[in-house]
């Protein structure tokens, strides 16, 4: 049986799909209740539902065999798995905005807010630039607009966020997508399964934009 954690909401149902499509369904995962686990035993999978930023935790410590995870989870936490796969789906950045005019005055200290504190650390360390990080949790736009923050260093989809608060994205840190990761040690020991699931999600469930 392979132990596989998707993340909760709307992204984890498009990844159920793509396993699904490949030949890996579980038809009670779609039923209204409250269960955590679903297992189909006739095709060996497990799946269960996680906090989606908590996937590399399970897969990392072994309660999963692999799961899926954001990109910007793995960059920012390097997590000791494997990372086998481009799911190619939850298409976002990692960006750097500021309120729109802003100009960076490389005098004096830069004050970046952002939830991501390691990708934004290692993202200025590599421009040799001085900078102050402010650890947010949430609603990262309000910090330049209240003038807690220069910039911020956060995830961008549309933008449209950011251009109903008078910010703009001015850098492109790194492309994000969902990753299919595995645990190391299981992956060792259950090579030839996680490799077939590999290639059948690579041959029928990504659809290529």
């Amino acid at each position: 049986m392979i132990n596989i954690a998707l993340p909760k909401g709307r992204l984890g149902e498009k990844v159920y799909s793509m396993f699904e499509a490949a030949g890996y369904e579980c038809p009670s995962i779609k039923e209204n209740n409250r269960k955590l686990i679903f297992e189909n035993s006739d095709c060996g999978v497990r799946y269960f539902w996680v906090k989606p930023s908590d996937v590399a935790i399970y897969v990392e410590r072994g309660a999963a065999d692999i799961g899926v995870a954001g990109k910007d989870i793995l960059l920012e936490y390097s997590p000791d798995v494997f990372e086998l796969l481009d799911m190619n789906t939850g298409k976002c950045r990692m960006a750097v905005a500021a309120k729109k005019g802003f100009h960076d005055n490389t005098d004096k200290t830069l004050r970046v807010a952002t939830k991501f504190v390691n990708i934004a650390t290692r993202f200025y360390a590599d421009k040799c630039r001085d900078i102050d990080i402010i650890k947010l949790n949430g609603s990262i736009e309000l910090a330049p607009i209240l003038g807690l923050s220069d910039v911020i260093v956060d995830i961008v989809e549309t933008g449209t966020t950011l251009r109903e608060n008078d910010l703009e994205p001015i850098e492109t840190i790194v492309q994000i997508s969902s990753r299919l990761i595995a645990n190391k040690a299981r992956f060792r020991f259950k090579a030839d399964k996680i490799e077939e699931i590999v290639n059948n999600i690579k041959r029928y469930g990504i659809k290529n934009d």
